[in-house]
């Protein structure tokens, strides 16, 4: 009796867990010891079409260049196709492959394998998925981006601060598909 009413309570939990996983994922990422998952998402008054370009042809012009090695985000490019690069040119010939390309279905999915800033120095591995479903001037934007292996002080310092970046970039993103401008300033 007292075990069916723990099997009673797990499936109650993990149906829960399975009913959140379903909300829009802008919420704290998942962390284990060996790696974290964040999933974010967006509406884009944009079609998937137009999205995609900005996401894949644009990325220079709304990815904040804080978030880059050489502090300017024109020096940013994807080359969308299978072992493409989501590269950044540095100065005296120099560059920086933050990404490679591994999965292409334009307009809607581009995946990319890798580990981003600090995360490129630590034995990880990353898989980025951005995933576009559109309903004609409307697009859904699912980021995720799922990282293992090991990293010197674990993943639950790292994850929050990766969440956090990535959630500006998609806002970015966002705004720059339907203003024209990565940001509200003026």
């Amino acid at each position: 009796m007292f075990g069916a009413a723990i099997m009673r309570l797990c499936s109650l939990g993990t149906l829960a867990l399975v009913m959140l996983s379903g909300t829009p994922a802008n919420s704290a990422p998942q962390v284990t010891p060996t790696g974290f998952l964040v999933k974010l998402d967006v509406n884009v008054n944009a079609p998937a079409a137009k999205v995609y370009d900005v996401l894949v042809g644009q990325v220079g012009s709304w990815w904040n260049p804080e978030h880059t090695y050489s502090h300017d985000a024109k020096n940013l490019s994807i080359d969308p196709r299978p072992g493409g690069c989501f590269c950044e040119k540095l100065p005296n010939g120099g560059g920086v492959e933050h990404l490679r390309v591994v999965y292409v279905a334009p307009p809607e999915v581009l995946r990319l394998s890798g580990g981003l800033g600090p995360l490129q120095g630590s034995g990880v591995a990353g898989s980025m998925t951005w995933k576009l479903t559109g309903d004609g001037d409307h697009t859904r934007v699912q980021l995720s981006y799922s990282v293992g292996g090991f990293i010197v002080g674990g993943f639950d310092k790292i994850a929050p601060a990766v969440e956090s970046v990535l959630n500006e970039q998609l806002n970015r993103l966002k705004l720059f598909a339907e203003t024209g401008k990565p940001t509200n300033e003026q």
